[in-house]
């Protein structure tokens, strides 16, 4: 379990570096799972570049679960319901997006979640094209790292809210790709990667970081010039590419 702790800390000093721009202040939180039944997820308010061990709390994915099959909660309800979801009361309490994490790490198929709020990402998820400039690809690695297609949802309320919208959208993934997603885009809000390894998930933040600088930089240059689609599906398929994959997730 240190072991984890330890590269779960790591994992998030690598996005909350200043000069990466994915997230500060207490923005964005990163997860891992322990074993079937808990996970460690961000403390609220802990900055992302300066957290320790101690910043991160052990929760029960059960008890996480079955909260997210109510029909609603109230702000009053989430706040109280913490110290029944924690493995040790005594840490601190939970990013509000401890519902999220559970469902990637649980539905998602992850074993490692990173949420971050990336400038150049939001740049395009905060316009009013919203998440469709992510919708076809510009670039070999953009599918090789990124998946496919991204999973897209709208903005809804962080939390609760936001954490029944994902469940929606991955099951929607799920049914209509056969497949998780790697990255989910929250317009408004920022984005999400699912990987399987510490290494993945980093790398498909990095990855979604660099296919944003790039749409950015064609729109002013008469706009995006996307892959066809039927490349963006040889690429997804290649077998020289599922080792590279493999490769890179470490």
């Amino acid at each position: 379990m240190n072991e984890l702790l330890h590269s779960l800390v790591k994992l998030s000093h690598e996005l909350g570096r200043e000069d990466r721009q994915l997230a500060i202040l207490g923005e964005g939180n990163t997860s891992a799972r322990i074993d079937e039944n808990t996970f460690w997820v961000k403390a609220s308010g802990i900055q992302l570049g300066t957290i320790t061990e101690a910043g991160f709390t052990q929760v029960k994915m059960d008890a996480i679960l079955a909260l997210v099959e109510r029909d609603h909660m109230s702000q009053e309800e989430v706040q109280a319901i913490w110290p029944e979801v924690m493995v040790a009361p005594q840490q601190k309490r939970p990013s509000v997006e401890t519902f999220l994490h559970a469902l990637c790490l649980s539905e998602g198929g992850a074993s490692w979640v990173a949420h971050t709020h990336p400038i150049s990402c939001n740049a395009i998820l905060c316009s009013r094209l919203g998440a469709e400039p992510f919708l076809r690809h510009l670039f070999p690695d953009g599918v090789v790292v990124c998946g496919r297609y991204p999973a897209v949802v709208p903005y809804v309320d962080p939390g609760f809210a936001l954490a029944k919208a994902v469940r929606a959208e991955l099951r929607r993934y799920q049914d209509t790709h056969g497949v998780s997603p790697k990255l989910l885009l929250m317009v408004n809000h920022g984005i999400t990667a699912l990987g399987r390894t510490m290494q993945e998930a980093l790398n498909i933040t990095l990855m979604a970081d660099k296919w944003a600088r790039i749409l950015l930089g064609t729109y002013a240059l008469g706009g995006p010039n996307y892959m066809p689609d039927e490349e963006a599906a040889r690429i997804d398929n290649r077998l020289d590419e599922h080792y590279r994959r493999r490769q890179l997730a470490g």
